[in-house]
């Protein structure tokens, strides 16, 4: 499926200079995300995964439908202060200031095998944490999917060391 058809592109948004890939019209579309959804849980099958991992609040978008289908658990990465139990942290950098993103520690088992999943893939500052935390946990993340890469961005390269998987590339 050419799901590049699915994707509305909308100029100088949020800021003047960016094409802001929106997503919204691909799940709006029954048949186009559930193909989506499928491309991944067929990966996913492939990598023998325990676990789905994804960040706020967009990761949860492909992640909770794949985990679904393939009826395991997902484990949700948060910003700081959102999750209510005990968790772990790590602080990363944005293009202009940092972040911090928290799991619970309980969330990940060791020796689970992760998949990570996001909407887009840009940077692969908020994966490449993502990842952090997974593994200080013990797991062992066994690839990441998204619907989308921005390849002009080399996020790609902060995961030269993982498999990826992504459905449409800009």
């Amino acid at each position: 499926m050419d799901y590049k058809q699915h994707i509305k592109i909308v100029e100088d948004w949020p800021k003047e200079g960016i094409k802001f890939k929106d997503i919204t019209p691909l799940m709006a579309d029954g048949k186009a995300y559930k193909a989506a959804v499928d491309e991944i849980v067929t990966y996913a099958k492939e990598k023998e995964i325990d676990i789905v991992v994804g960040p706020e609040a967009r990761g949860f978008i492909v992640g909770c439908p794949v985990s679904y289908a393939l009826e395991i658990g997902f484990a949700p990465v948060r910003k700081e202060g959102k999750l209510p139990r005990e968790v772990i942290k790590v602080d990363y950098g944005l293009e202009y200031g940092t972040n911090v993103l928290t799991i619970h520690k309980d969330a990940i088992k060791p020796g689970q095998r992760v998949l990570i999943t996001d909407d887009l893939l840009a940077t692969g500052g908020t994966i490449e944490a993502t990842i952090k935390l997974v593994e200080e946990l013990g797991g062992i993340v066994v690839g990441c999917a998204f619907l989308v890469e921005l390849s002009y961005l080399d996020g790609k390269e902060k995961l030269k060391d993982y498999d990826v998987l992504t459905l449409m590339t800009y």
